[in-house]
Parts: structure tokens; sequence; C-alpha cells
């Protein structure tokens, strides 16, 4: 089995659906990802932001794993690393099912996974029908997102395409993401 890798890093200082590739990103712990529209101590996402602009920024990094667009390529559309908005673009790491609390360490940055990254209908000016296409069930029938993960920056660090992730999980009993 191959190991968990960086394949894109992505940042934008606006908030646009699709982030640019960058060659580098600086992770800045408490806040996010340096230069990003999403970083910042407390809530930046621009919808949950207008809801209550105090809370704490549990969405400070935004990670995709490609196997997601290796899935829909299967169904006609095309994505590519950044277009989802993610700022770390993944493979071999089947990201979306890590228990919450979750620690990634990608060189000396360290990310704490805290939820999973509901899919909105901007999706679909990517690709149309992207957004259902992001979306399992759980065997009880509630809808699984598969769009990829949030998390907040424990330690500082540079991260670039090829850097290796090695995962932490927490201590037993896991609890199973939920959206944030």
């Amino acid at each position: 089995m191959s190991h968990p890798i960086v394949i894109a890093v992505a940042s934008d200082s606006e908030h646009n659906i699709a982030k640019p590739v960058q060659e580098s990103i600086r992770l800045v712990a408490g806040w996010g990802v340096q230069g990003d529209a999403h970083a910042g101590k407390t809530v930046q996402h621009r919808y949950d932001k207008r809801r209550n602009p105090n809370a704490p920024n549990l969405r400070q990094i935004h990670l995709m794993h490609a196997e997601l667009f290796d899935q829909v390529a299967a169904l006609g559309l095309t994505v590519e690393p950044g277009q989802m908005g993610e700022n770390i673009t993944t493979r071999h790491i089947d990201i979306v099912n890590l228990p919450r609390g979750t620690q990634l360490q990608i060189g000396d940055a360290i990310i704490e996974i805290t939820g999973l990254r509901n899919p909105c209908k901007y999706l679909n000016q990517i690709a149309p029908g992207l957004m259902t296409a992001c979306i399992e069930k759980y065997d009880d029938d509630t809808n699984f997102p598969q769009s990829g993960v949030m998390g907040v920056i424990l330690a500082d660090g540079e991260v670039k395409a090829g850097d290796e992730i090695h995962i932490m999980t927490p201590n037993e009993p896991y609890e199973r993401l939920k959206p944030v």
C-alpha cells in the first residue's frame, strides 16, 4: 500500500469557489493557511459568519481526497485539485472516514480534523451534478458528505505537493465525523 501524500496545495485571499494551486502553503497554528480567505481565529465562512461572527473557526483548513476526483470522473465529471476550494489535496488516505480528532502531521505542521465539509450548490458550477455526486448514505440512511474534511492547525509548517502525511488517531472510542 502506498503512503498517504499531498498531491497539491492551494490558497486564495478571496472567497472564491476554486483556489489556485500553489507551490507551497504555510500553515499557522490557531489561524489557518497564511493569506487564505478562510484563515482566522473566528469563523470566516461567509454564511456561518453572518449567523455567528464570534464562533471559533473549526474550518481553518480544508482537505480533499483525490480519490473523490476519480469517483466523480467515473460519472463523467472532471475535477482538478483546488477546484472544490480545498487547501490540501491528498492521495492514499480515506480522509472522510477518519475519526474526529485525528491529527495529520505533514512536515512540521499538524492539523486536527474537526469534521466533514458539507457540499454546497456552488459545486455544480464546477461540473453539473457534482454536489449530488459528493453525497453518499450511511447505513442508517443519513447523508454522508464526501467533499473533504475541515480542520484546525495545531503546529506551524510549510506544506507542498509530495509531502508525506502521518496519521495519528485519537484514543478509542472513535467519534464519527459530522459536518462542521
